[in-house]
C-alpha cells in the first residue's frame, strides 16, 4: 500500500481513514468491546485466587494474613486511557521499502483514531536520544492529527548515541499514574537492559509490545559487497554479503536476538505484536484483537506479522 509522506499528517489520516479505518469498521464488529475494553479499576472484592487468575491482581498482605493466596476483583471504567510510548531513534529510520518511522506512525494513526472515535483517550511520550516530549492523553481527531504532527516534525536524533530504552520506561513509570493501555512502540535495539522497568510498567498498566522490523534485520539477500553502518553510532563495515557462511551466521544472530525479545517479553508478562515494515495494517490490527479476546482467557500470546 503507498503511503502519503510522514511529513503531511493530514494525508497520512486521511489515506488511513478510507483504506484502512472503513475495512476495519466491517471486519471488527463487536471486537471493538474486546479491543477497547476500559482500565481504570475500583477495587469491588477479594476472594481466594482460581487457577487462570492474574498473577498481578494477587494481595499480598491478605494472602500472607490468611495463608493462601487471594486476589482483588475490580470493576472497570468503561472508557479507555491509552498511552502510545514511540521509540523515535535513528534506528526507526531504517527501512528496506517502508521506513520503519512509517510504519510505526501509520500504526499509531490507525489505533489512536480508532479508540479516539469511540470516545476514549490517548496521549503519548516521544523518545529520540531522550524523552522529547510527553503529549497528555485527550480524545478527538484533531488530537490525533496533532499526535502525527509531534512524531513528524521533529528533528532527526543525534548520531553518536545509542539508544536507552531503560531510561525511557523508566520515565513512563513515574509519568503514568493512572492504569492504562500502553504501546510501546519501537524496535526494541537498545544499548541498555530494559526487562526490569518493562516488568515494573506491567505490573501497574496493560502493556502491549509492538517491535517494529524490517525483513532485512533477519535474512541477507546475496548483494556482494556492501557498506553496513550503524544508525545510530554511524560506524560503517563492509562486508561479503557473498559469503553464504555469513549469511548463515547473520540470520542465527537475528533469530537468537528474536528468541530473547521473546523470553524477555513473556517473563514481564506483556503481549508482543510483531509489526514489519512490509506489514499490513488493517491485518495487524485485526490479530491484535484476535491477541485481545485470546487474552481475555489467561495467556499472554505473541502475534506474528
Amino acid at each position: 500500500m503507498p503511503s502519503s509522506s510522514p511529513r503531511n499528517p493530514e494525508a497520512v489520516l486521511r489515506r488511513l481513514e478510507w483504506t484502512v479505518i472503513r475495512r476495519l469498521d466491517g471486519l471488527l464488529h463487536g471486537d471493538y468491546r474486546t479491543l477497547f475494553r476500559g482500565f481504570g479499576l475500583d477495587l469491588a472484592d477479594i476472594r481466594e485466587y482460581q487457577y487462570g487468575d492474574d498473577v498481578r491482581h494477587i494481595d499480598w498482605n491478605v494472602t500472607a494474613r490468611l495463608q493462601a493466596p487471594y486476589v482483588r476483583e475490580y470493576h472497570e471504567d468503561r472508557d479507555v486511557t491509552a498511552w502510545f510510548l514511540l521509540d523515535l531513534s535513528r534506528s526507526i529510520d531504517f527501512g528496506s521499502k517502508e521506513k520503519k518511522s512509517t510504519i510505526s506512525a501509520e500504526f499509531v494513526a490507525v489505533l489512536a483514531r480508532l479508540l479516539t472515535s469511540h470516545g476514549n483517550r490517548v496521549g503519548a511520550m516521544l523518545y529520540g536520544a531522550d524523552v522529547e516530549a510527553v503529549i497528555p492523553a485527550r480524545n478527538g481527531r484533531r488530537h490525533v492529527l496533532h499526535l502525527l504532527h509531534r512524531m513528524s516534525g521533529r528533528p532527526p536524533a543525534p548520531e553518536g548515541r545509542g539508544t536507552d530504552l531503560e531510561a525511557f520506561l523508566r520515565a513512563a513509570i513515574s509519568t503514568l499514574r493512572r492504569r492504562s493501555l500502553v504501546f510501546i512502540v519501537s524496535d526494541f535495539i537498545s544499548e541498555s537492559a530494559w526487562q526490569r522497568p518493562l516488568l515494573q510498567l506491567a505490573q501497574r498498566h496493560e502493556v502491549i509490545a509492538v517491535r517494529l522490523h524490517d525483513p532485512l534485520e533477519a535474512e541477507l539477500p546475496d548483494l556482494g559487497l556492501v557498506v553496513f553502518q550503524d544508525a545510530e553510532t554511524g560506524e560503517q563495515l563492509f562486508v561479503d554479503t557473498h559469503d553464504k557462511g555469513f549469511r548463515e551466521r547473520f540470520s542465527a544472530l537475528s533469530l537468537e536476538k528474536e528468541g530473547q525479545l521473546r523470553q524477555a517479553f513473556a517473563q514481564a508478562g506483556v503481549d508482543a505484536l510483531e509489526l514489519a515494515t512490509d506489514a499490513d495494517i488493517a491485518d495487524t490490527v485485526i490479530r491484535f484483537a484476535g491477541l485481545r479476546r485470546r487474552r481475555r482467557g489467561g495467556a499472554r500470546h505473541e502475534i506474528r506479522q
